[in-house]
């Protein structure tokens, strides 16, 4: 252990699934040798994530539906999370997401308050923003773009940049450990990881993936995140491409299906820094993204990867509409997944990439921060 023991607690709403959620956790474990740490989560059900080896206290106050019982929840959160930081004497508290970010505001206390924004999607409210920078000692931005705009736009000077951290090695050990269970022996497969969220476009990936289907029949497509699904499956029913598309649900271990998939496609409208494109890359498959507000323009740049004009973000699962949006995605990935050189040349690019996002820089950042704020 080191010899400055500073308490650091991370707060977030659930460690079930999501990009942020995962962050905290590896946060955590980055964190254990140099301080003392401790996770809060409002809800502990459902874990998705190995959590062995970490202190983790649950509030027991999940988010409920209707205007006063949200207000009553943030009260006994602030007033739960006070105690805990009084009590324990912790020196910085950490919050992940704009409702563990307003309990971290209202349960004043010494510490001093790192407030995460995590995806552009937090930019829709401005005056929570504000709020946000106001009363935080740092707004921690996961990409530039956010840090950028909340500094432009709410002149917040505490503002920094933290993109998310990648354990390489872990990643492809994971990817080694177990075999992918896929209905197919055969065939190139398309893949995409995220939640059932219309935010995901995934309605956008099946309509492009039929016309790369129809060009290329050996192709799949894998979809990989918790949901039901059914809407998307009855749109690939529409299209006929159900037997080359397939929902694997949530994965606790993604890796292997990832490794074994030729072409990552993100078709999301908005995200913040998605954590799925950056570990596709780390395996060696080559991207093809959306460039949506924040986050792929930031991982791909010009040299990296692919990147197609944004797309809708009106849901449209009728399947004889076909965009031009739609259309223009599917003659990309058709013309790469045609090309074997350029295929080799991004699946080079996307692991040099990759390992630019190293968990000693995030740990470097957060460290010095440290050192600066206590």
């Amino acid at each position: 252990m080191g010899s400055c023991m500073k308490k650091i607690l991370l707060i977030v709403p659930m460690l079930h699934q999501g990009g942020f959620e995962k962050v905290c956790v590896l946060t955590a474990r980055l964190l254990q040798p140099y301080y003392q740490v401790k996770i809060v989560v409002f809800d502990s059900r459902d874990i998705a994530y190995d959590i062995r080896g970490l202190e983790v206290a649950d509030l027991h106050l999940p988010s409920r539906p209707g205007r006063v019982a949200k207000v009553w929840n943030v009260i006994k959160r602030g007033f739960k999370l006070h105690q805990i930081k009084k009590n324990e004497g912790f020196d910085i508290a950490y919050s992940f997401g704009p409702t563990a970010n307003i309990a971290n505001i209202v349960s004043f206390g010494k510490a001093k308050k790192w407030l995460g924004i995590r995806s552009y999607m937090d930019m829709d409210s401005p005056r929570q923003i504000r709020w946000f920078c106001g009363a935080a000692d740092r707004v921690l931005c996961c990409s530039e773009q956010i840090c950028r705009e909340v500094r432009e736009k709410f002149g917040c000077r505490n503002a920094v940049t933290l993109p998310n951290p990648f354990d390489m090695r872990q990643i492809e050990e994971l990817a080694e450990k177990e075999e992918a269970e896929l209905p197919w022996k055969e065939g190139r497969i398309l893949v995409s990881m995220g939640r059932e969220d219309a935010v995901k476009g995934f309605w956008h990936l099946i309509k492009s993936f039929a016309l790369v289907h129809e060009a290329l029949p050996d192709t799949k497509l894998m979809i990989i995140g918790q949901g039901g699904y059914m809407q998307y499956k009855e749109l690939a029913a529409g299209l006929g491409v159900e037997d080359a598309v397939c929902f694997t649900g949530l994965k606790r271990n993604p890796y292997p299906y990832l490794k074994r998939s030729s072409l990552y496609v993100l078709t999301s409208y908005n995200e913040g820094f998605p954590n799925a494109l950056v570990e596709a890359m780390a395996l060696g498959v080559p991207a093809v993204a959306t460039d949506c507000m924040t986050g792929p323009r930031e991982i791909l740049g010009s040299e990296y990867g692919i990147l197609v004009p944004n797309m809708s973000p009106d849901a449209d699962f009728e399947p004889k509409n076909i965009t031009e949006e739609e259309r223009r995605l599917a003659e990309k990935i058709t013309a790469l997944l045609k090309n074997e050189a350029q295929m080799e040349h991004y699946q080079e690019m996307a692991r040099k990439r990759a390992a630019e996002y190293t968990t000693e820089r995030y740990l470097t950042n957060i460290r010095k921060w440290v050192s600066e704020d206590c």
